[in-house]
C-alpha cells in the first residue's frame, strides 16, 4: 500500500467510530483532526471535504460489522444455527459489536432525509443482511430443517426489524431488558418453524 493510500485509511479507520457514535452532522473535521493528529491540510489533501470522509466511514463501518458478522455465522453447523448465531451477535445493544452501535441503525437515521448517498449506502446494507436470514431460512428448508411453508423473505424482514427496534431501546434505555424479550420471541418463532 502507498504511503497515501496508509494514510487515507488510517484517516477513516480513525474517522468511523467517531461519524458512527456522534453521526456524520455532529462530527466536525476538528474531532477527525484531533483523533488522527493531522493538521487540516493534511486532511484535505486525502479527502475533498467531510460529506467524502463521512461516505467512507459508513463504508468502513459497515464492512467492519459485516466481517465480524460472517466470521460469527460461518462457525455455525445448521441453517438454525446460523439464525441463532445472527440473533446473539446483535443481542447486546449496550456493549454492541462496532462502537457508538449499529451503523445501519444510526446512520439510517440520520441520512434518510438528508443524505442521498449515505441512504443509498444503508439502503444496501439492510437488503443485504435480509438476503442473508432468508437464505439461511431457505438453506433450512432444503435441508428439511424449517416448515417447507415458512415464507422466508417476510421472516427475514421481521427479525432484521425487531432486532433493530431491540437495539434501539437497549441503546435508549441503557439495558438490554427489552432485547432479551426479542430475542427470545425470535428464537421461538424459528423453534416453532423448526422440524
Amino acid at each position: 500500500m502507498a504511503k497515501g493510500e496508509e494514510t487515507r485509511q488510517f484517516i477513516i479507520e480513525k474517522a468511523a467510530p467517531i461519524f458512527n457514535t456522534k453521526g456524520i452532522a455532529a462530527t466536525s473535521m476538528s474531532d477527525i483532526m484531533e483523533a488522527t493528529k493531522l493538521s487540516k491540510g493534511s486532511m484535505y489533501v486525502h479527502f475533498e471535504n467531510k460529506e467524502v470522509l463521512a461516505c467512507a466511514a459508513v463504508d468502513h463501518n459497515m464492512k467492519i460489522l459485516g466481517d465480524k458478522l460472517l466470521a460469527a455465522i460461518s462457525k455455525s453447523k445448521t441453517a438454525k444455527e446460523e439464525l441463532f448465531t445472527y440473533i446473539d451477535f446483535f443481542s447486546n445493544g449496550v456493549n454492541p459489536p462496532l462502537t457508538g452501535g449499529c451503523p445501519l441503525l444510526n446512520f439510517g437515521t440520520e441520512a434518510d432525509d438528508t443524505n442521498p448517498v449515505v441512504k443509498e449506502k444503508i439502503n444496501q446494507g439492510i437488503k443485504y443482511n435480509q438476503k442473508l436470514l432468508e437464505n439461511s431460512i431457505k438453506k433450512g428448508i432444503a435441508n428439511g430443517e424449517f416448515n417447507p411453508n415458512w415464507n422466508a423473505a417476510d421472516f427475514a424482514t421481521v427479525i432484521f426489524t425487531m432486532m433493530e427496534g431491540g437495539h434501539l431501546i437497549s441503546r435508549m434505555s441503557g439495558n438490554n431488558d427489552k432485547m432479551k424479550v426479542v430475542t427470545t420471541t425470535l428464537k421461538s418463532m424459528i423453534e416453532e418453524n423448526s422440524l
